[in-house]
């Protein structure tokens, strides 16, 4: 008989690596800040090393262990150097969340260039890709892993202002569901979260006029838009054994908006 194992301990991460990209700010900074809460040692990694060291610095002062790492996720090599650099100060990579994300325009598909096209299907798919590709070597050595890529809900039904984005988020509910075919006989779980508007730095051209934002209120079930902190929760139960059976799923956060 298979011993039990309380549940919140199948939500500790103790001892547990986790690659956080797009970590400096926003959902990235709240999701990080939930796995180390929950014992992991985290490495967060955005384009600015200033940002991602002092994070760390502010993570590690509130007794929590994590360190900051630049790279670029739209440039491979930096990807590469990334993987290694964890791996040489960690000994390994047990968790991966894909969170940085480009989207250069706001307005009708016709105003997005092919430089715009390029920046955001290189960040938001190709970077998913190639960092998970580079990892997957390391986490199968491990005995598996947890892989969270952070679509949107406009991955599921484009958003006005933000079509390409929406195809590259859509795409990544995709690239999910196939790296978890291939990958789930290495235990390797793989699962991707769709938010809604959240209330960030990244989204503030959807929600910066009172008018605008009050319009997507009006059609959100809870009656708010989203905070960080909201999509903590969740990122902690699909990199954690709480989540052990859970692959190939899609996830949404936006306080009921899909199902209106």
């Amino acid at each position: 008989m298979t011993k039990h194992t309380h549940i919140s301990q199948r939500f500790r991460l103790d001892g547990k690596v986790a690659l956080i990209s797009g970590a400096s700010k926003g959902i990235g900074a709240a999701m990080a800040r939930g796995l180390a809460e929950s014992g992991a040692r985290v490495v967060l990694s955005s384009r600015k090393q200033a940002a991602v060291t002092a994070l760390a610095e502010e993570f590690c002062n509130d007794g929590l262990e994590a360190t900051g790492i630049a790279a670029n996720m739209g440039d491979c090599d930096d990807i590469h150097a990334l993987v290694e650099q964890v791996v040489q100060h960690y000994g390994g990579i047990d968790i991966i969340i894909n969170n940085a994300a480009a989207n250069p325009v706001y307005g009708p598909l016709q105003n997005t260039d092919s430089g715009a096209f390029d920046k955001i299907i290189d960040v938001n798919l190709k970077g998913p890709f190639e960092l998970c590709k580079t990892a997957y070597p390391i986490l199968q050595q491990r005995g598996g892993g947890s892989i969270i890529n952070i679509s949107s809900i406009g991955g599921l039904r484009p958003e006005a202002g933000i079509g390409i984005y929406s195809v590259s988020k859509a795409a990544i509910i995709n690239l999910t569901r196939a790296m978890a075919q291939d990958w789930g006989s290495d235990n390797i779980r793989v699962n991707a979260i769709c938010p809604g508007l959240i209330k960030t730095r990244f989204s503030e051209a959807l929600w910066q006029d009172p008018a605008t934002q009050q319009r997507f209120v009006n059609q959100i079930p809870l009656g708010r838009l989203g905070e960080a902190d909201d999509l903590a929760g969740l990122a902690v139960y699909l990199a954690s054994d709480a989540s052990a059976y859970c692959s190939g799923g899609i996830y949404m956060i936006d306080g009921g908006y899909s199902a209106s």
